[in-house]
């Protein structure tokens, strides 16, 4: 199946997505917000280890970030504004569930002879998502580059999928859900370091700027 072809068949989902929830009569921005609801139910049950419900309550509020853009599609209620939305609530929702992962009791785990807690982890994983996200932000905040800055191993929906099937692995064994988490920390910080290598690159191929920092 070609790139196209997924593309068209996604579309084809999203588009019906809509037409089902548009029918519940909440606005496009109204479904964004209600991510938030989910994920703390996940949350919750993330601080008392129950993973497989936490899992199902995190897949639950990952579906209702593609039900708002669908609905605002299909009523023909696209903004800016949704799209703000929709970028703060994202990073919200990971942001809340690595908070949540915080109070799970999860065993360290060791790298190349060194042991590290599983919330030194945890901290690595977030600082490595946000740092992602931000080194786009950021060339594009000062003007620095004009296509936006995109790639590295893992962008935010490969991070969810990760993160969703290592609390589903955590049902099994927590150590699972610990190994996962430091995989992320891993390659969450070596996508960063991949957009800002990028970005460097982008930048030294264009004119000096005066910038206002």
């Amino acid at each position: 199946m070609t790139l196209y072809e997924r593309k068209s068949k996604f579309s084809g989902f999203s588009e019906r997505v809509g037409r089902v929830f548009s029918k519940v009569g909440l606005s496009p921005n109204q479904w964004t917000l209600f991510a938030l609801v989910p994920t703390f139910i996940a949350v919750y049950f993330l601080i008392n280890e129950a993973f497989l419900l936490a899992a199902v309550f995190f897949i639950i509020a990952s579906f209702v970030d593609i039900i708002d853009g669908s609905v605002a599609r299909v009523s023909g209620k696209v903004s800016n504004l949704g799209a703000y939305l929709d970028t703060v609530i994202d990073r919200y929702v990971e942001g809340i569930i690595i908070f949540g992962l915080l109070f799970a009791s999860l065993p360290a785990l060791g790298l190349a002879g060194f042991s590290l807690p599983a919330a030194a982890w945890i901290v690595l994983y977030l600082f490595g998502a946000m740092m992602t996200t931000y080194s786009k932000a950021a060339a594009k905040e000062k003007g620095l580059i004009g296509v936006e800055l995109k790639g590295g191993l893992l962008e935010r929906a490969e991070r969810l999928i990760i993160l969703f099937i290592g609390i589903l692995l955590g049902a099994v064994n927590p150590l699972y859900l610990s190994m996962v988490i430091a995989l992320l920390a891993v390659l969450t910080n070596v996508s960063a370091l991949q957009r800002i290598r990028k970005a460097v690159k982008l930048i030294k191929c264009q004119p000096e700027a005066k910038l206002d920092i």
